[in-house]
């Protein structure tokens, strides 16, 4: 049976919906930075949070996993939060274990057999490009297998629902374009849903099925929601050429600079 944690509802919040957050109202030492928030993500689906610096889209990710409480407002789920995958932009890898360690360690936590851990990490990292790193340390491998071996430690143990705050932003440009290439690939073909906090709006739109803007805090509110007409499968480069594309950056840039420009003038 799905476990609660502070107002997570574990319930079923409706049809092919894993996750619906409701008028969740986030507070920090009595004055809200987020307001009254509602987001639903289905199953199979792929939505991002998008808005300004201090909008509280971090402090809702960490409401869903239940390490912050909500004012008010609940969080909705049809699964347990043990279901639950993270993946920061700080990756979690233990430096004193190899790459095959780090995957394995989720699953053998999670009472699965050593040696079946492993053999299913070496799986994972075949899968992500990187199959013969299994044995090497964290400092022996680059910013995008680091990523990799992240990507797996949480693929391997098959969530329902995966939290990714600003993950690839520590990557370069061509970097980053391969690792979200393989993040697309793997997340289609497995039905994973994901729940992304982005400050890059194309990679939003690339990404996404649906979009969410919050507005400049404190009292950030979801002000829009941007449905992403790309059809998938999804090449994330080709996606730009797609004839929604531009238009939606560009509704979804002046959106965004009007809720920040609206902030500036009231303060």
């Amino acid at each position: 049976m799905p476990a609660s944690r502070g107002c997570t509802t574990p319930r079923s919040p409706g049809a092919n919906t894993l996750l619906h957050v409701r008028d969740l109202t986030i507070s920090y030492g009595g004055e809200p930075v987020l307001e009254r928030a509602s987001l639903s993500v289905g199953e199979g689906s792929f939505v991002s949070l998008v808005g300004p610096s201090g909008s509280g889209k971090s402090s809702l990710l960490r409401a869903v996993i239940g390490l912050q409480r909500p004012l008010s407002g609940a969080v909705e789920t049809t699964f347990a939060h043990a279901e639950i995958g993270l993946l920061f932009q700080d990756d979690a890898l233990l430096p004193w274990k190899t790459a095959r360690d780090n995957v394995a360690l989720g699953l053998t936590l999670h009472g699965m057999e050593r040696g079946k851990a492993l053999a299913e990490a070496d799986t994972w990292l075949d899968r992500l490009g990187l199959a013969g790193f299994g044995d090497r340390f964290p400092r022996h491998l680059s910013g995008g297998q680091r990523k990799r071996v992240a990507l797996a430690q949480v693929l391997a143990r098959r969530p329902k629902l995966i939290l990714m705050d600003e993950p690839f932003a520590s990557l370069d440009a061509i970097v980053r374009s391969r690792v979200i290439r393989d993040v697309v690939a793997l997340v289609e073909r497995s039905g994973i849903s994901v729940l992304l906090v982005t400050h890059d709006l194309e990679e939003a739109l690339t990404l996404s099925d649906d979009v969410y803007l919050l507005s400049q805090g404190p009292r950030a509110r979801i002000t829009q929601q941007y449905h992403v007409p790309i059809p998938r499968p999804r090449d994330p480069v080709h996606s730009r050429s797609h004839p929604a594309f531009a238009p939606l950056h560009e509704r979804l840039w002046a959106d965004l600079s009007r809720a920040v420009d609206h902030r500036a003038e009231a303060a």
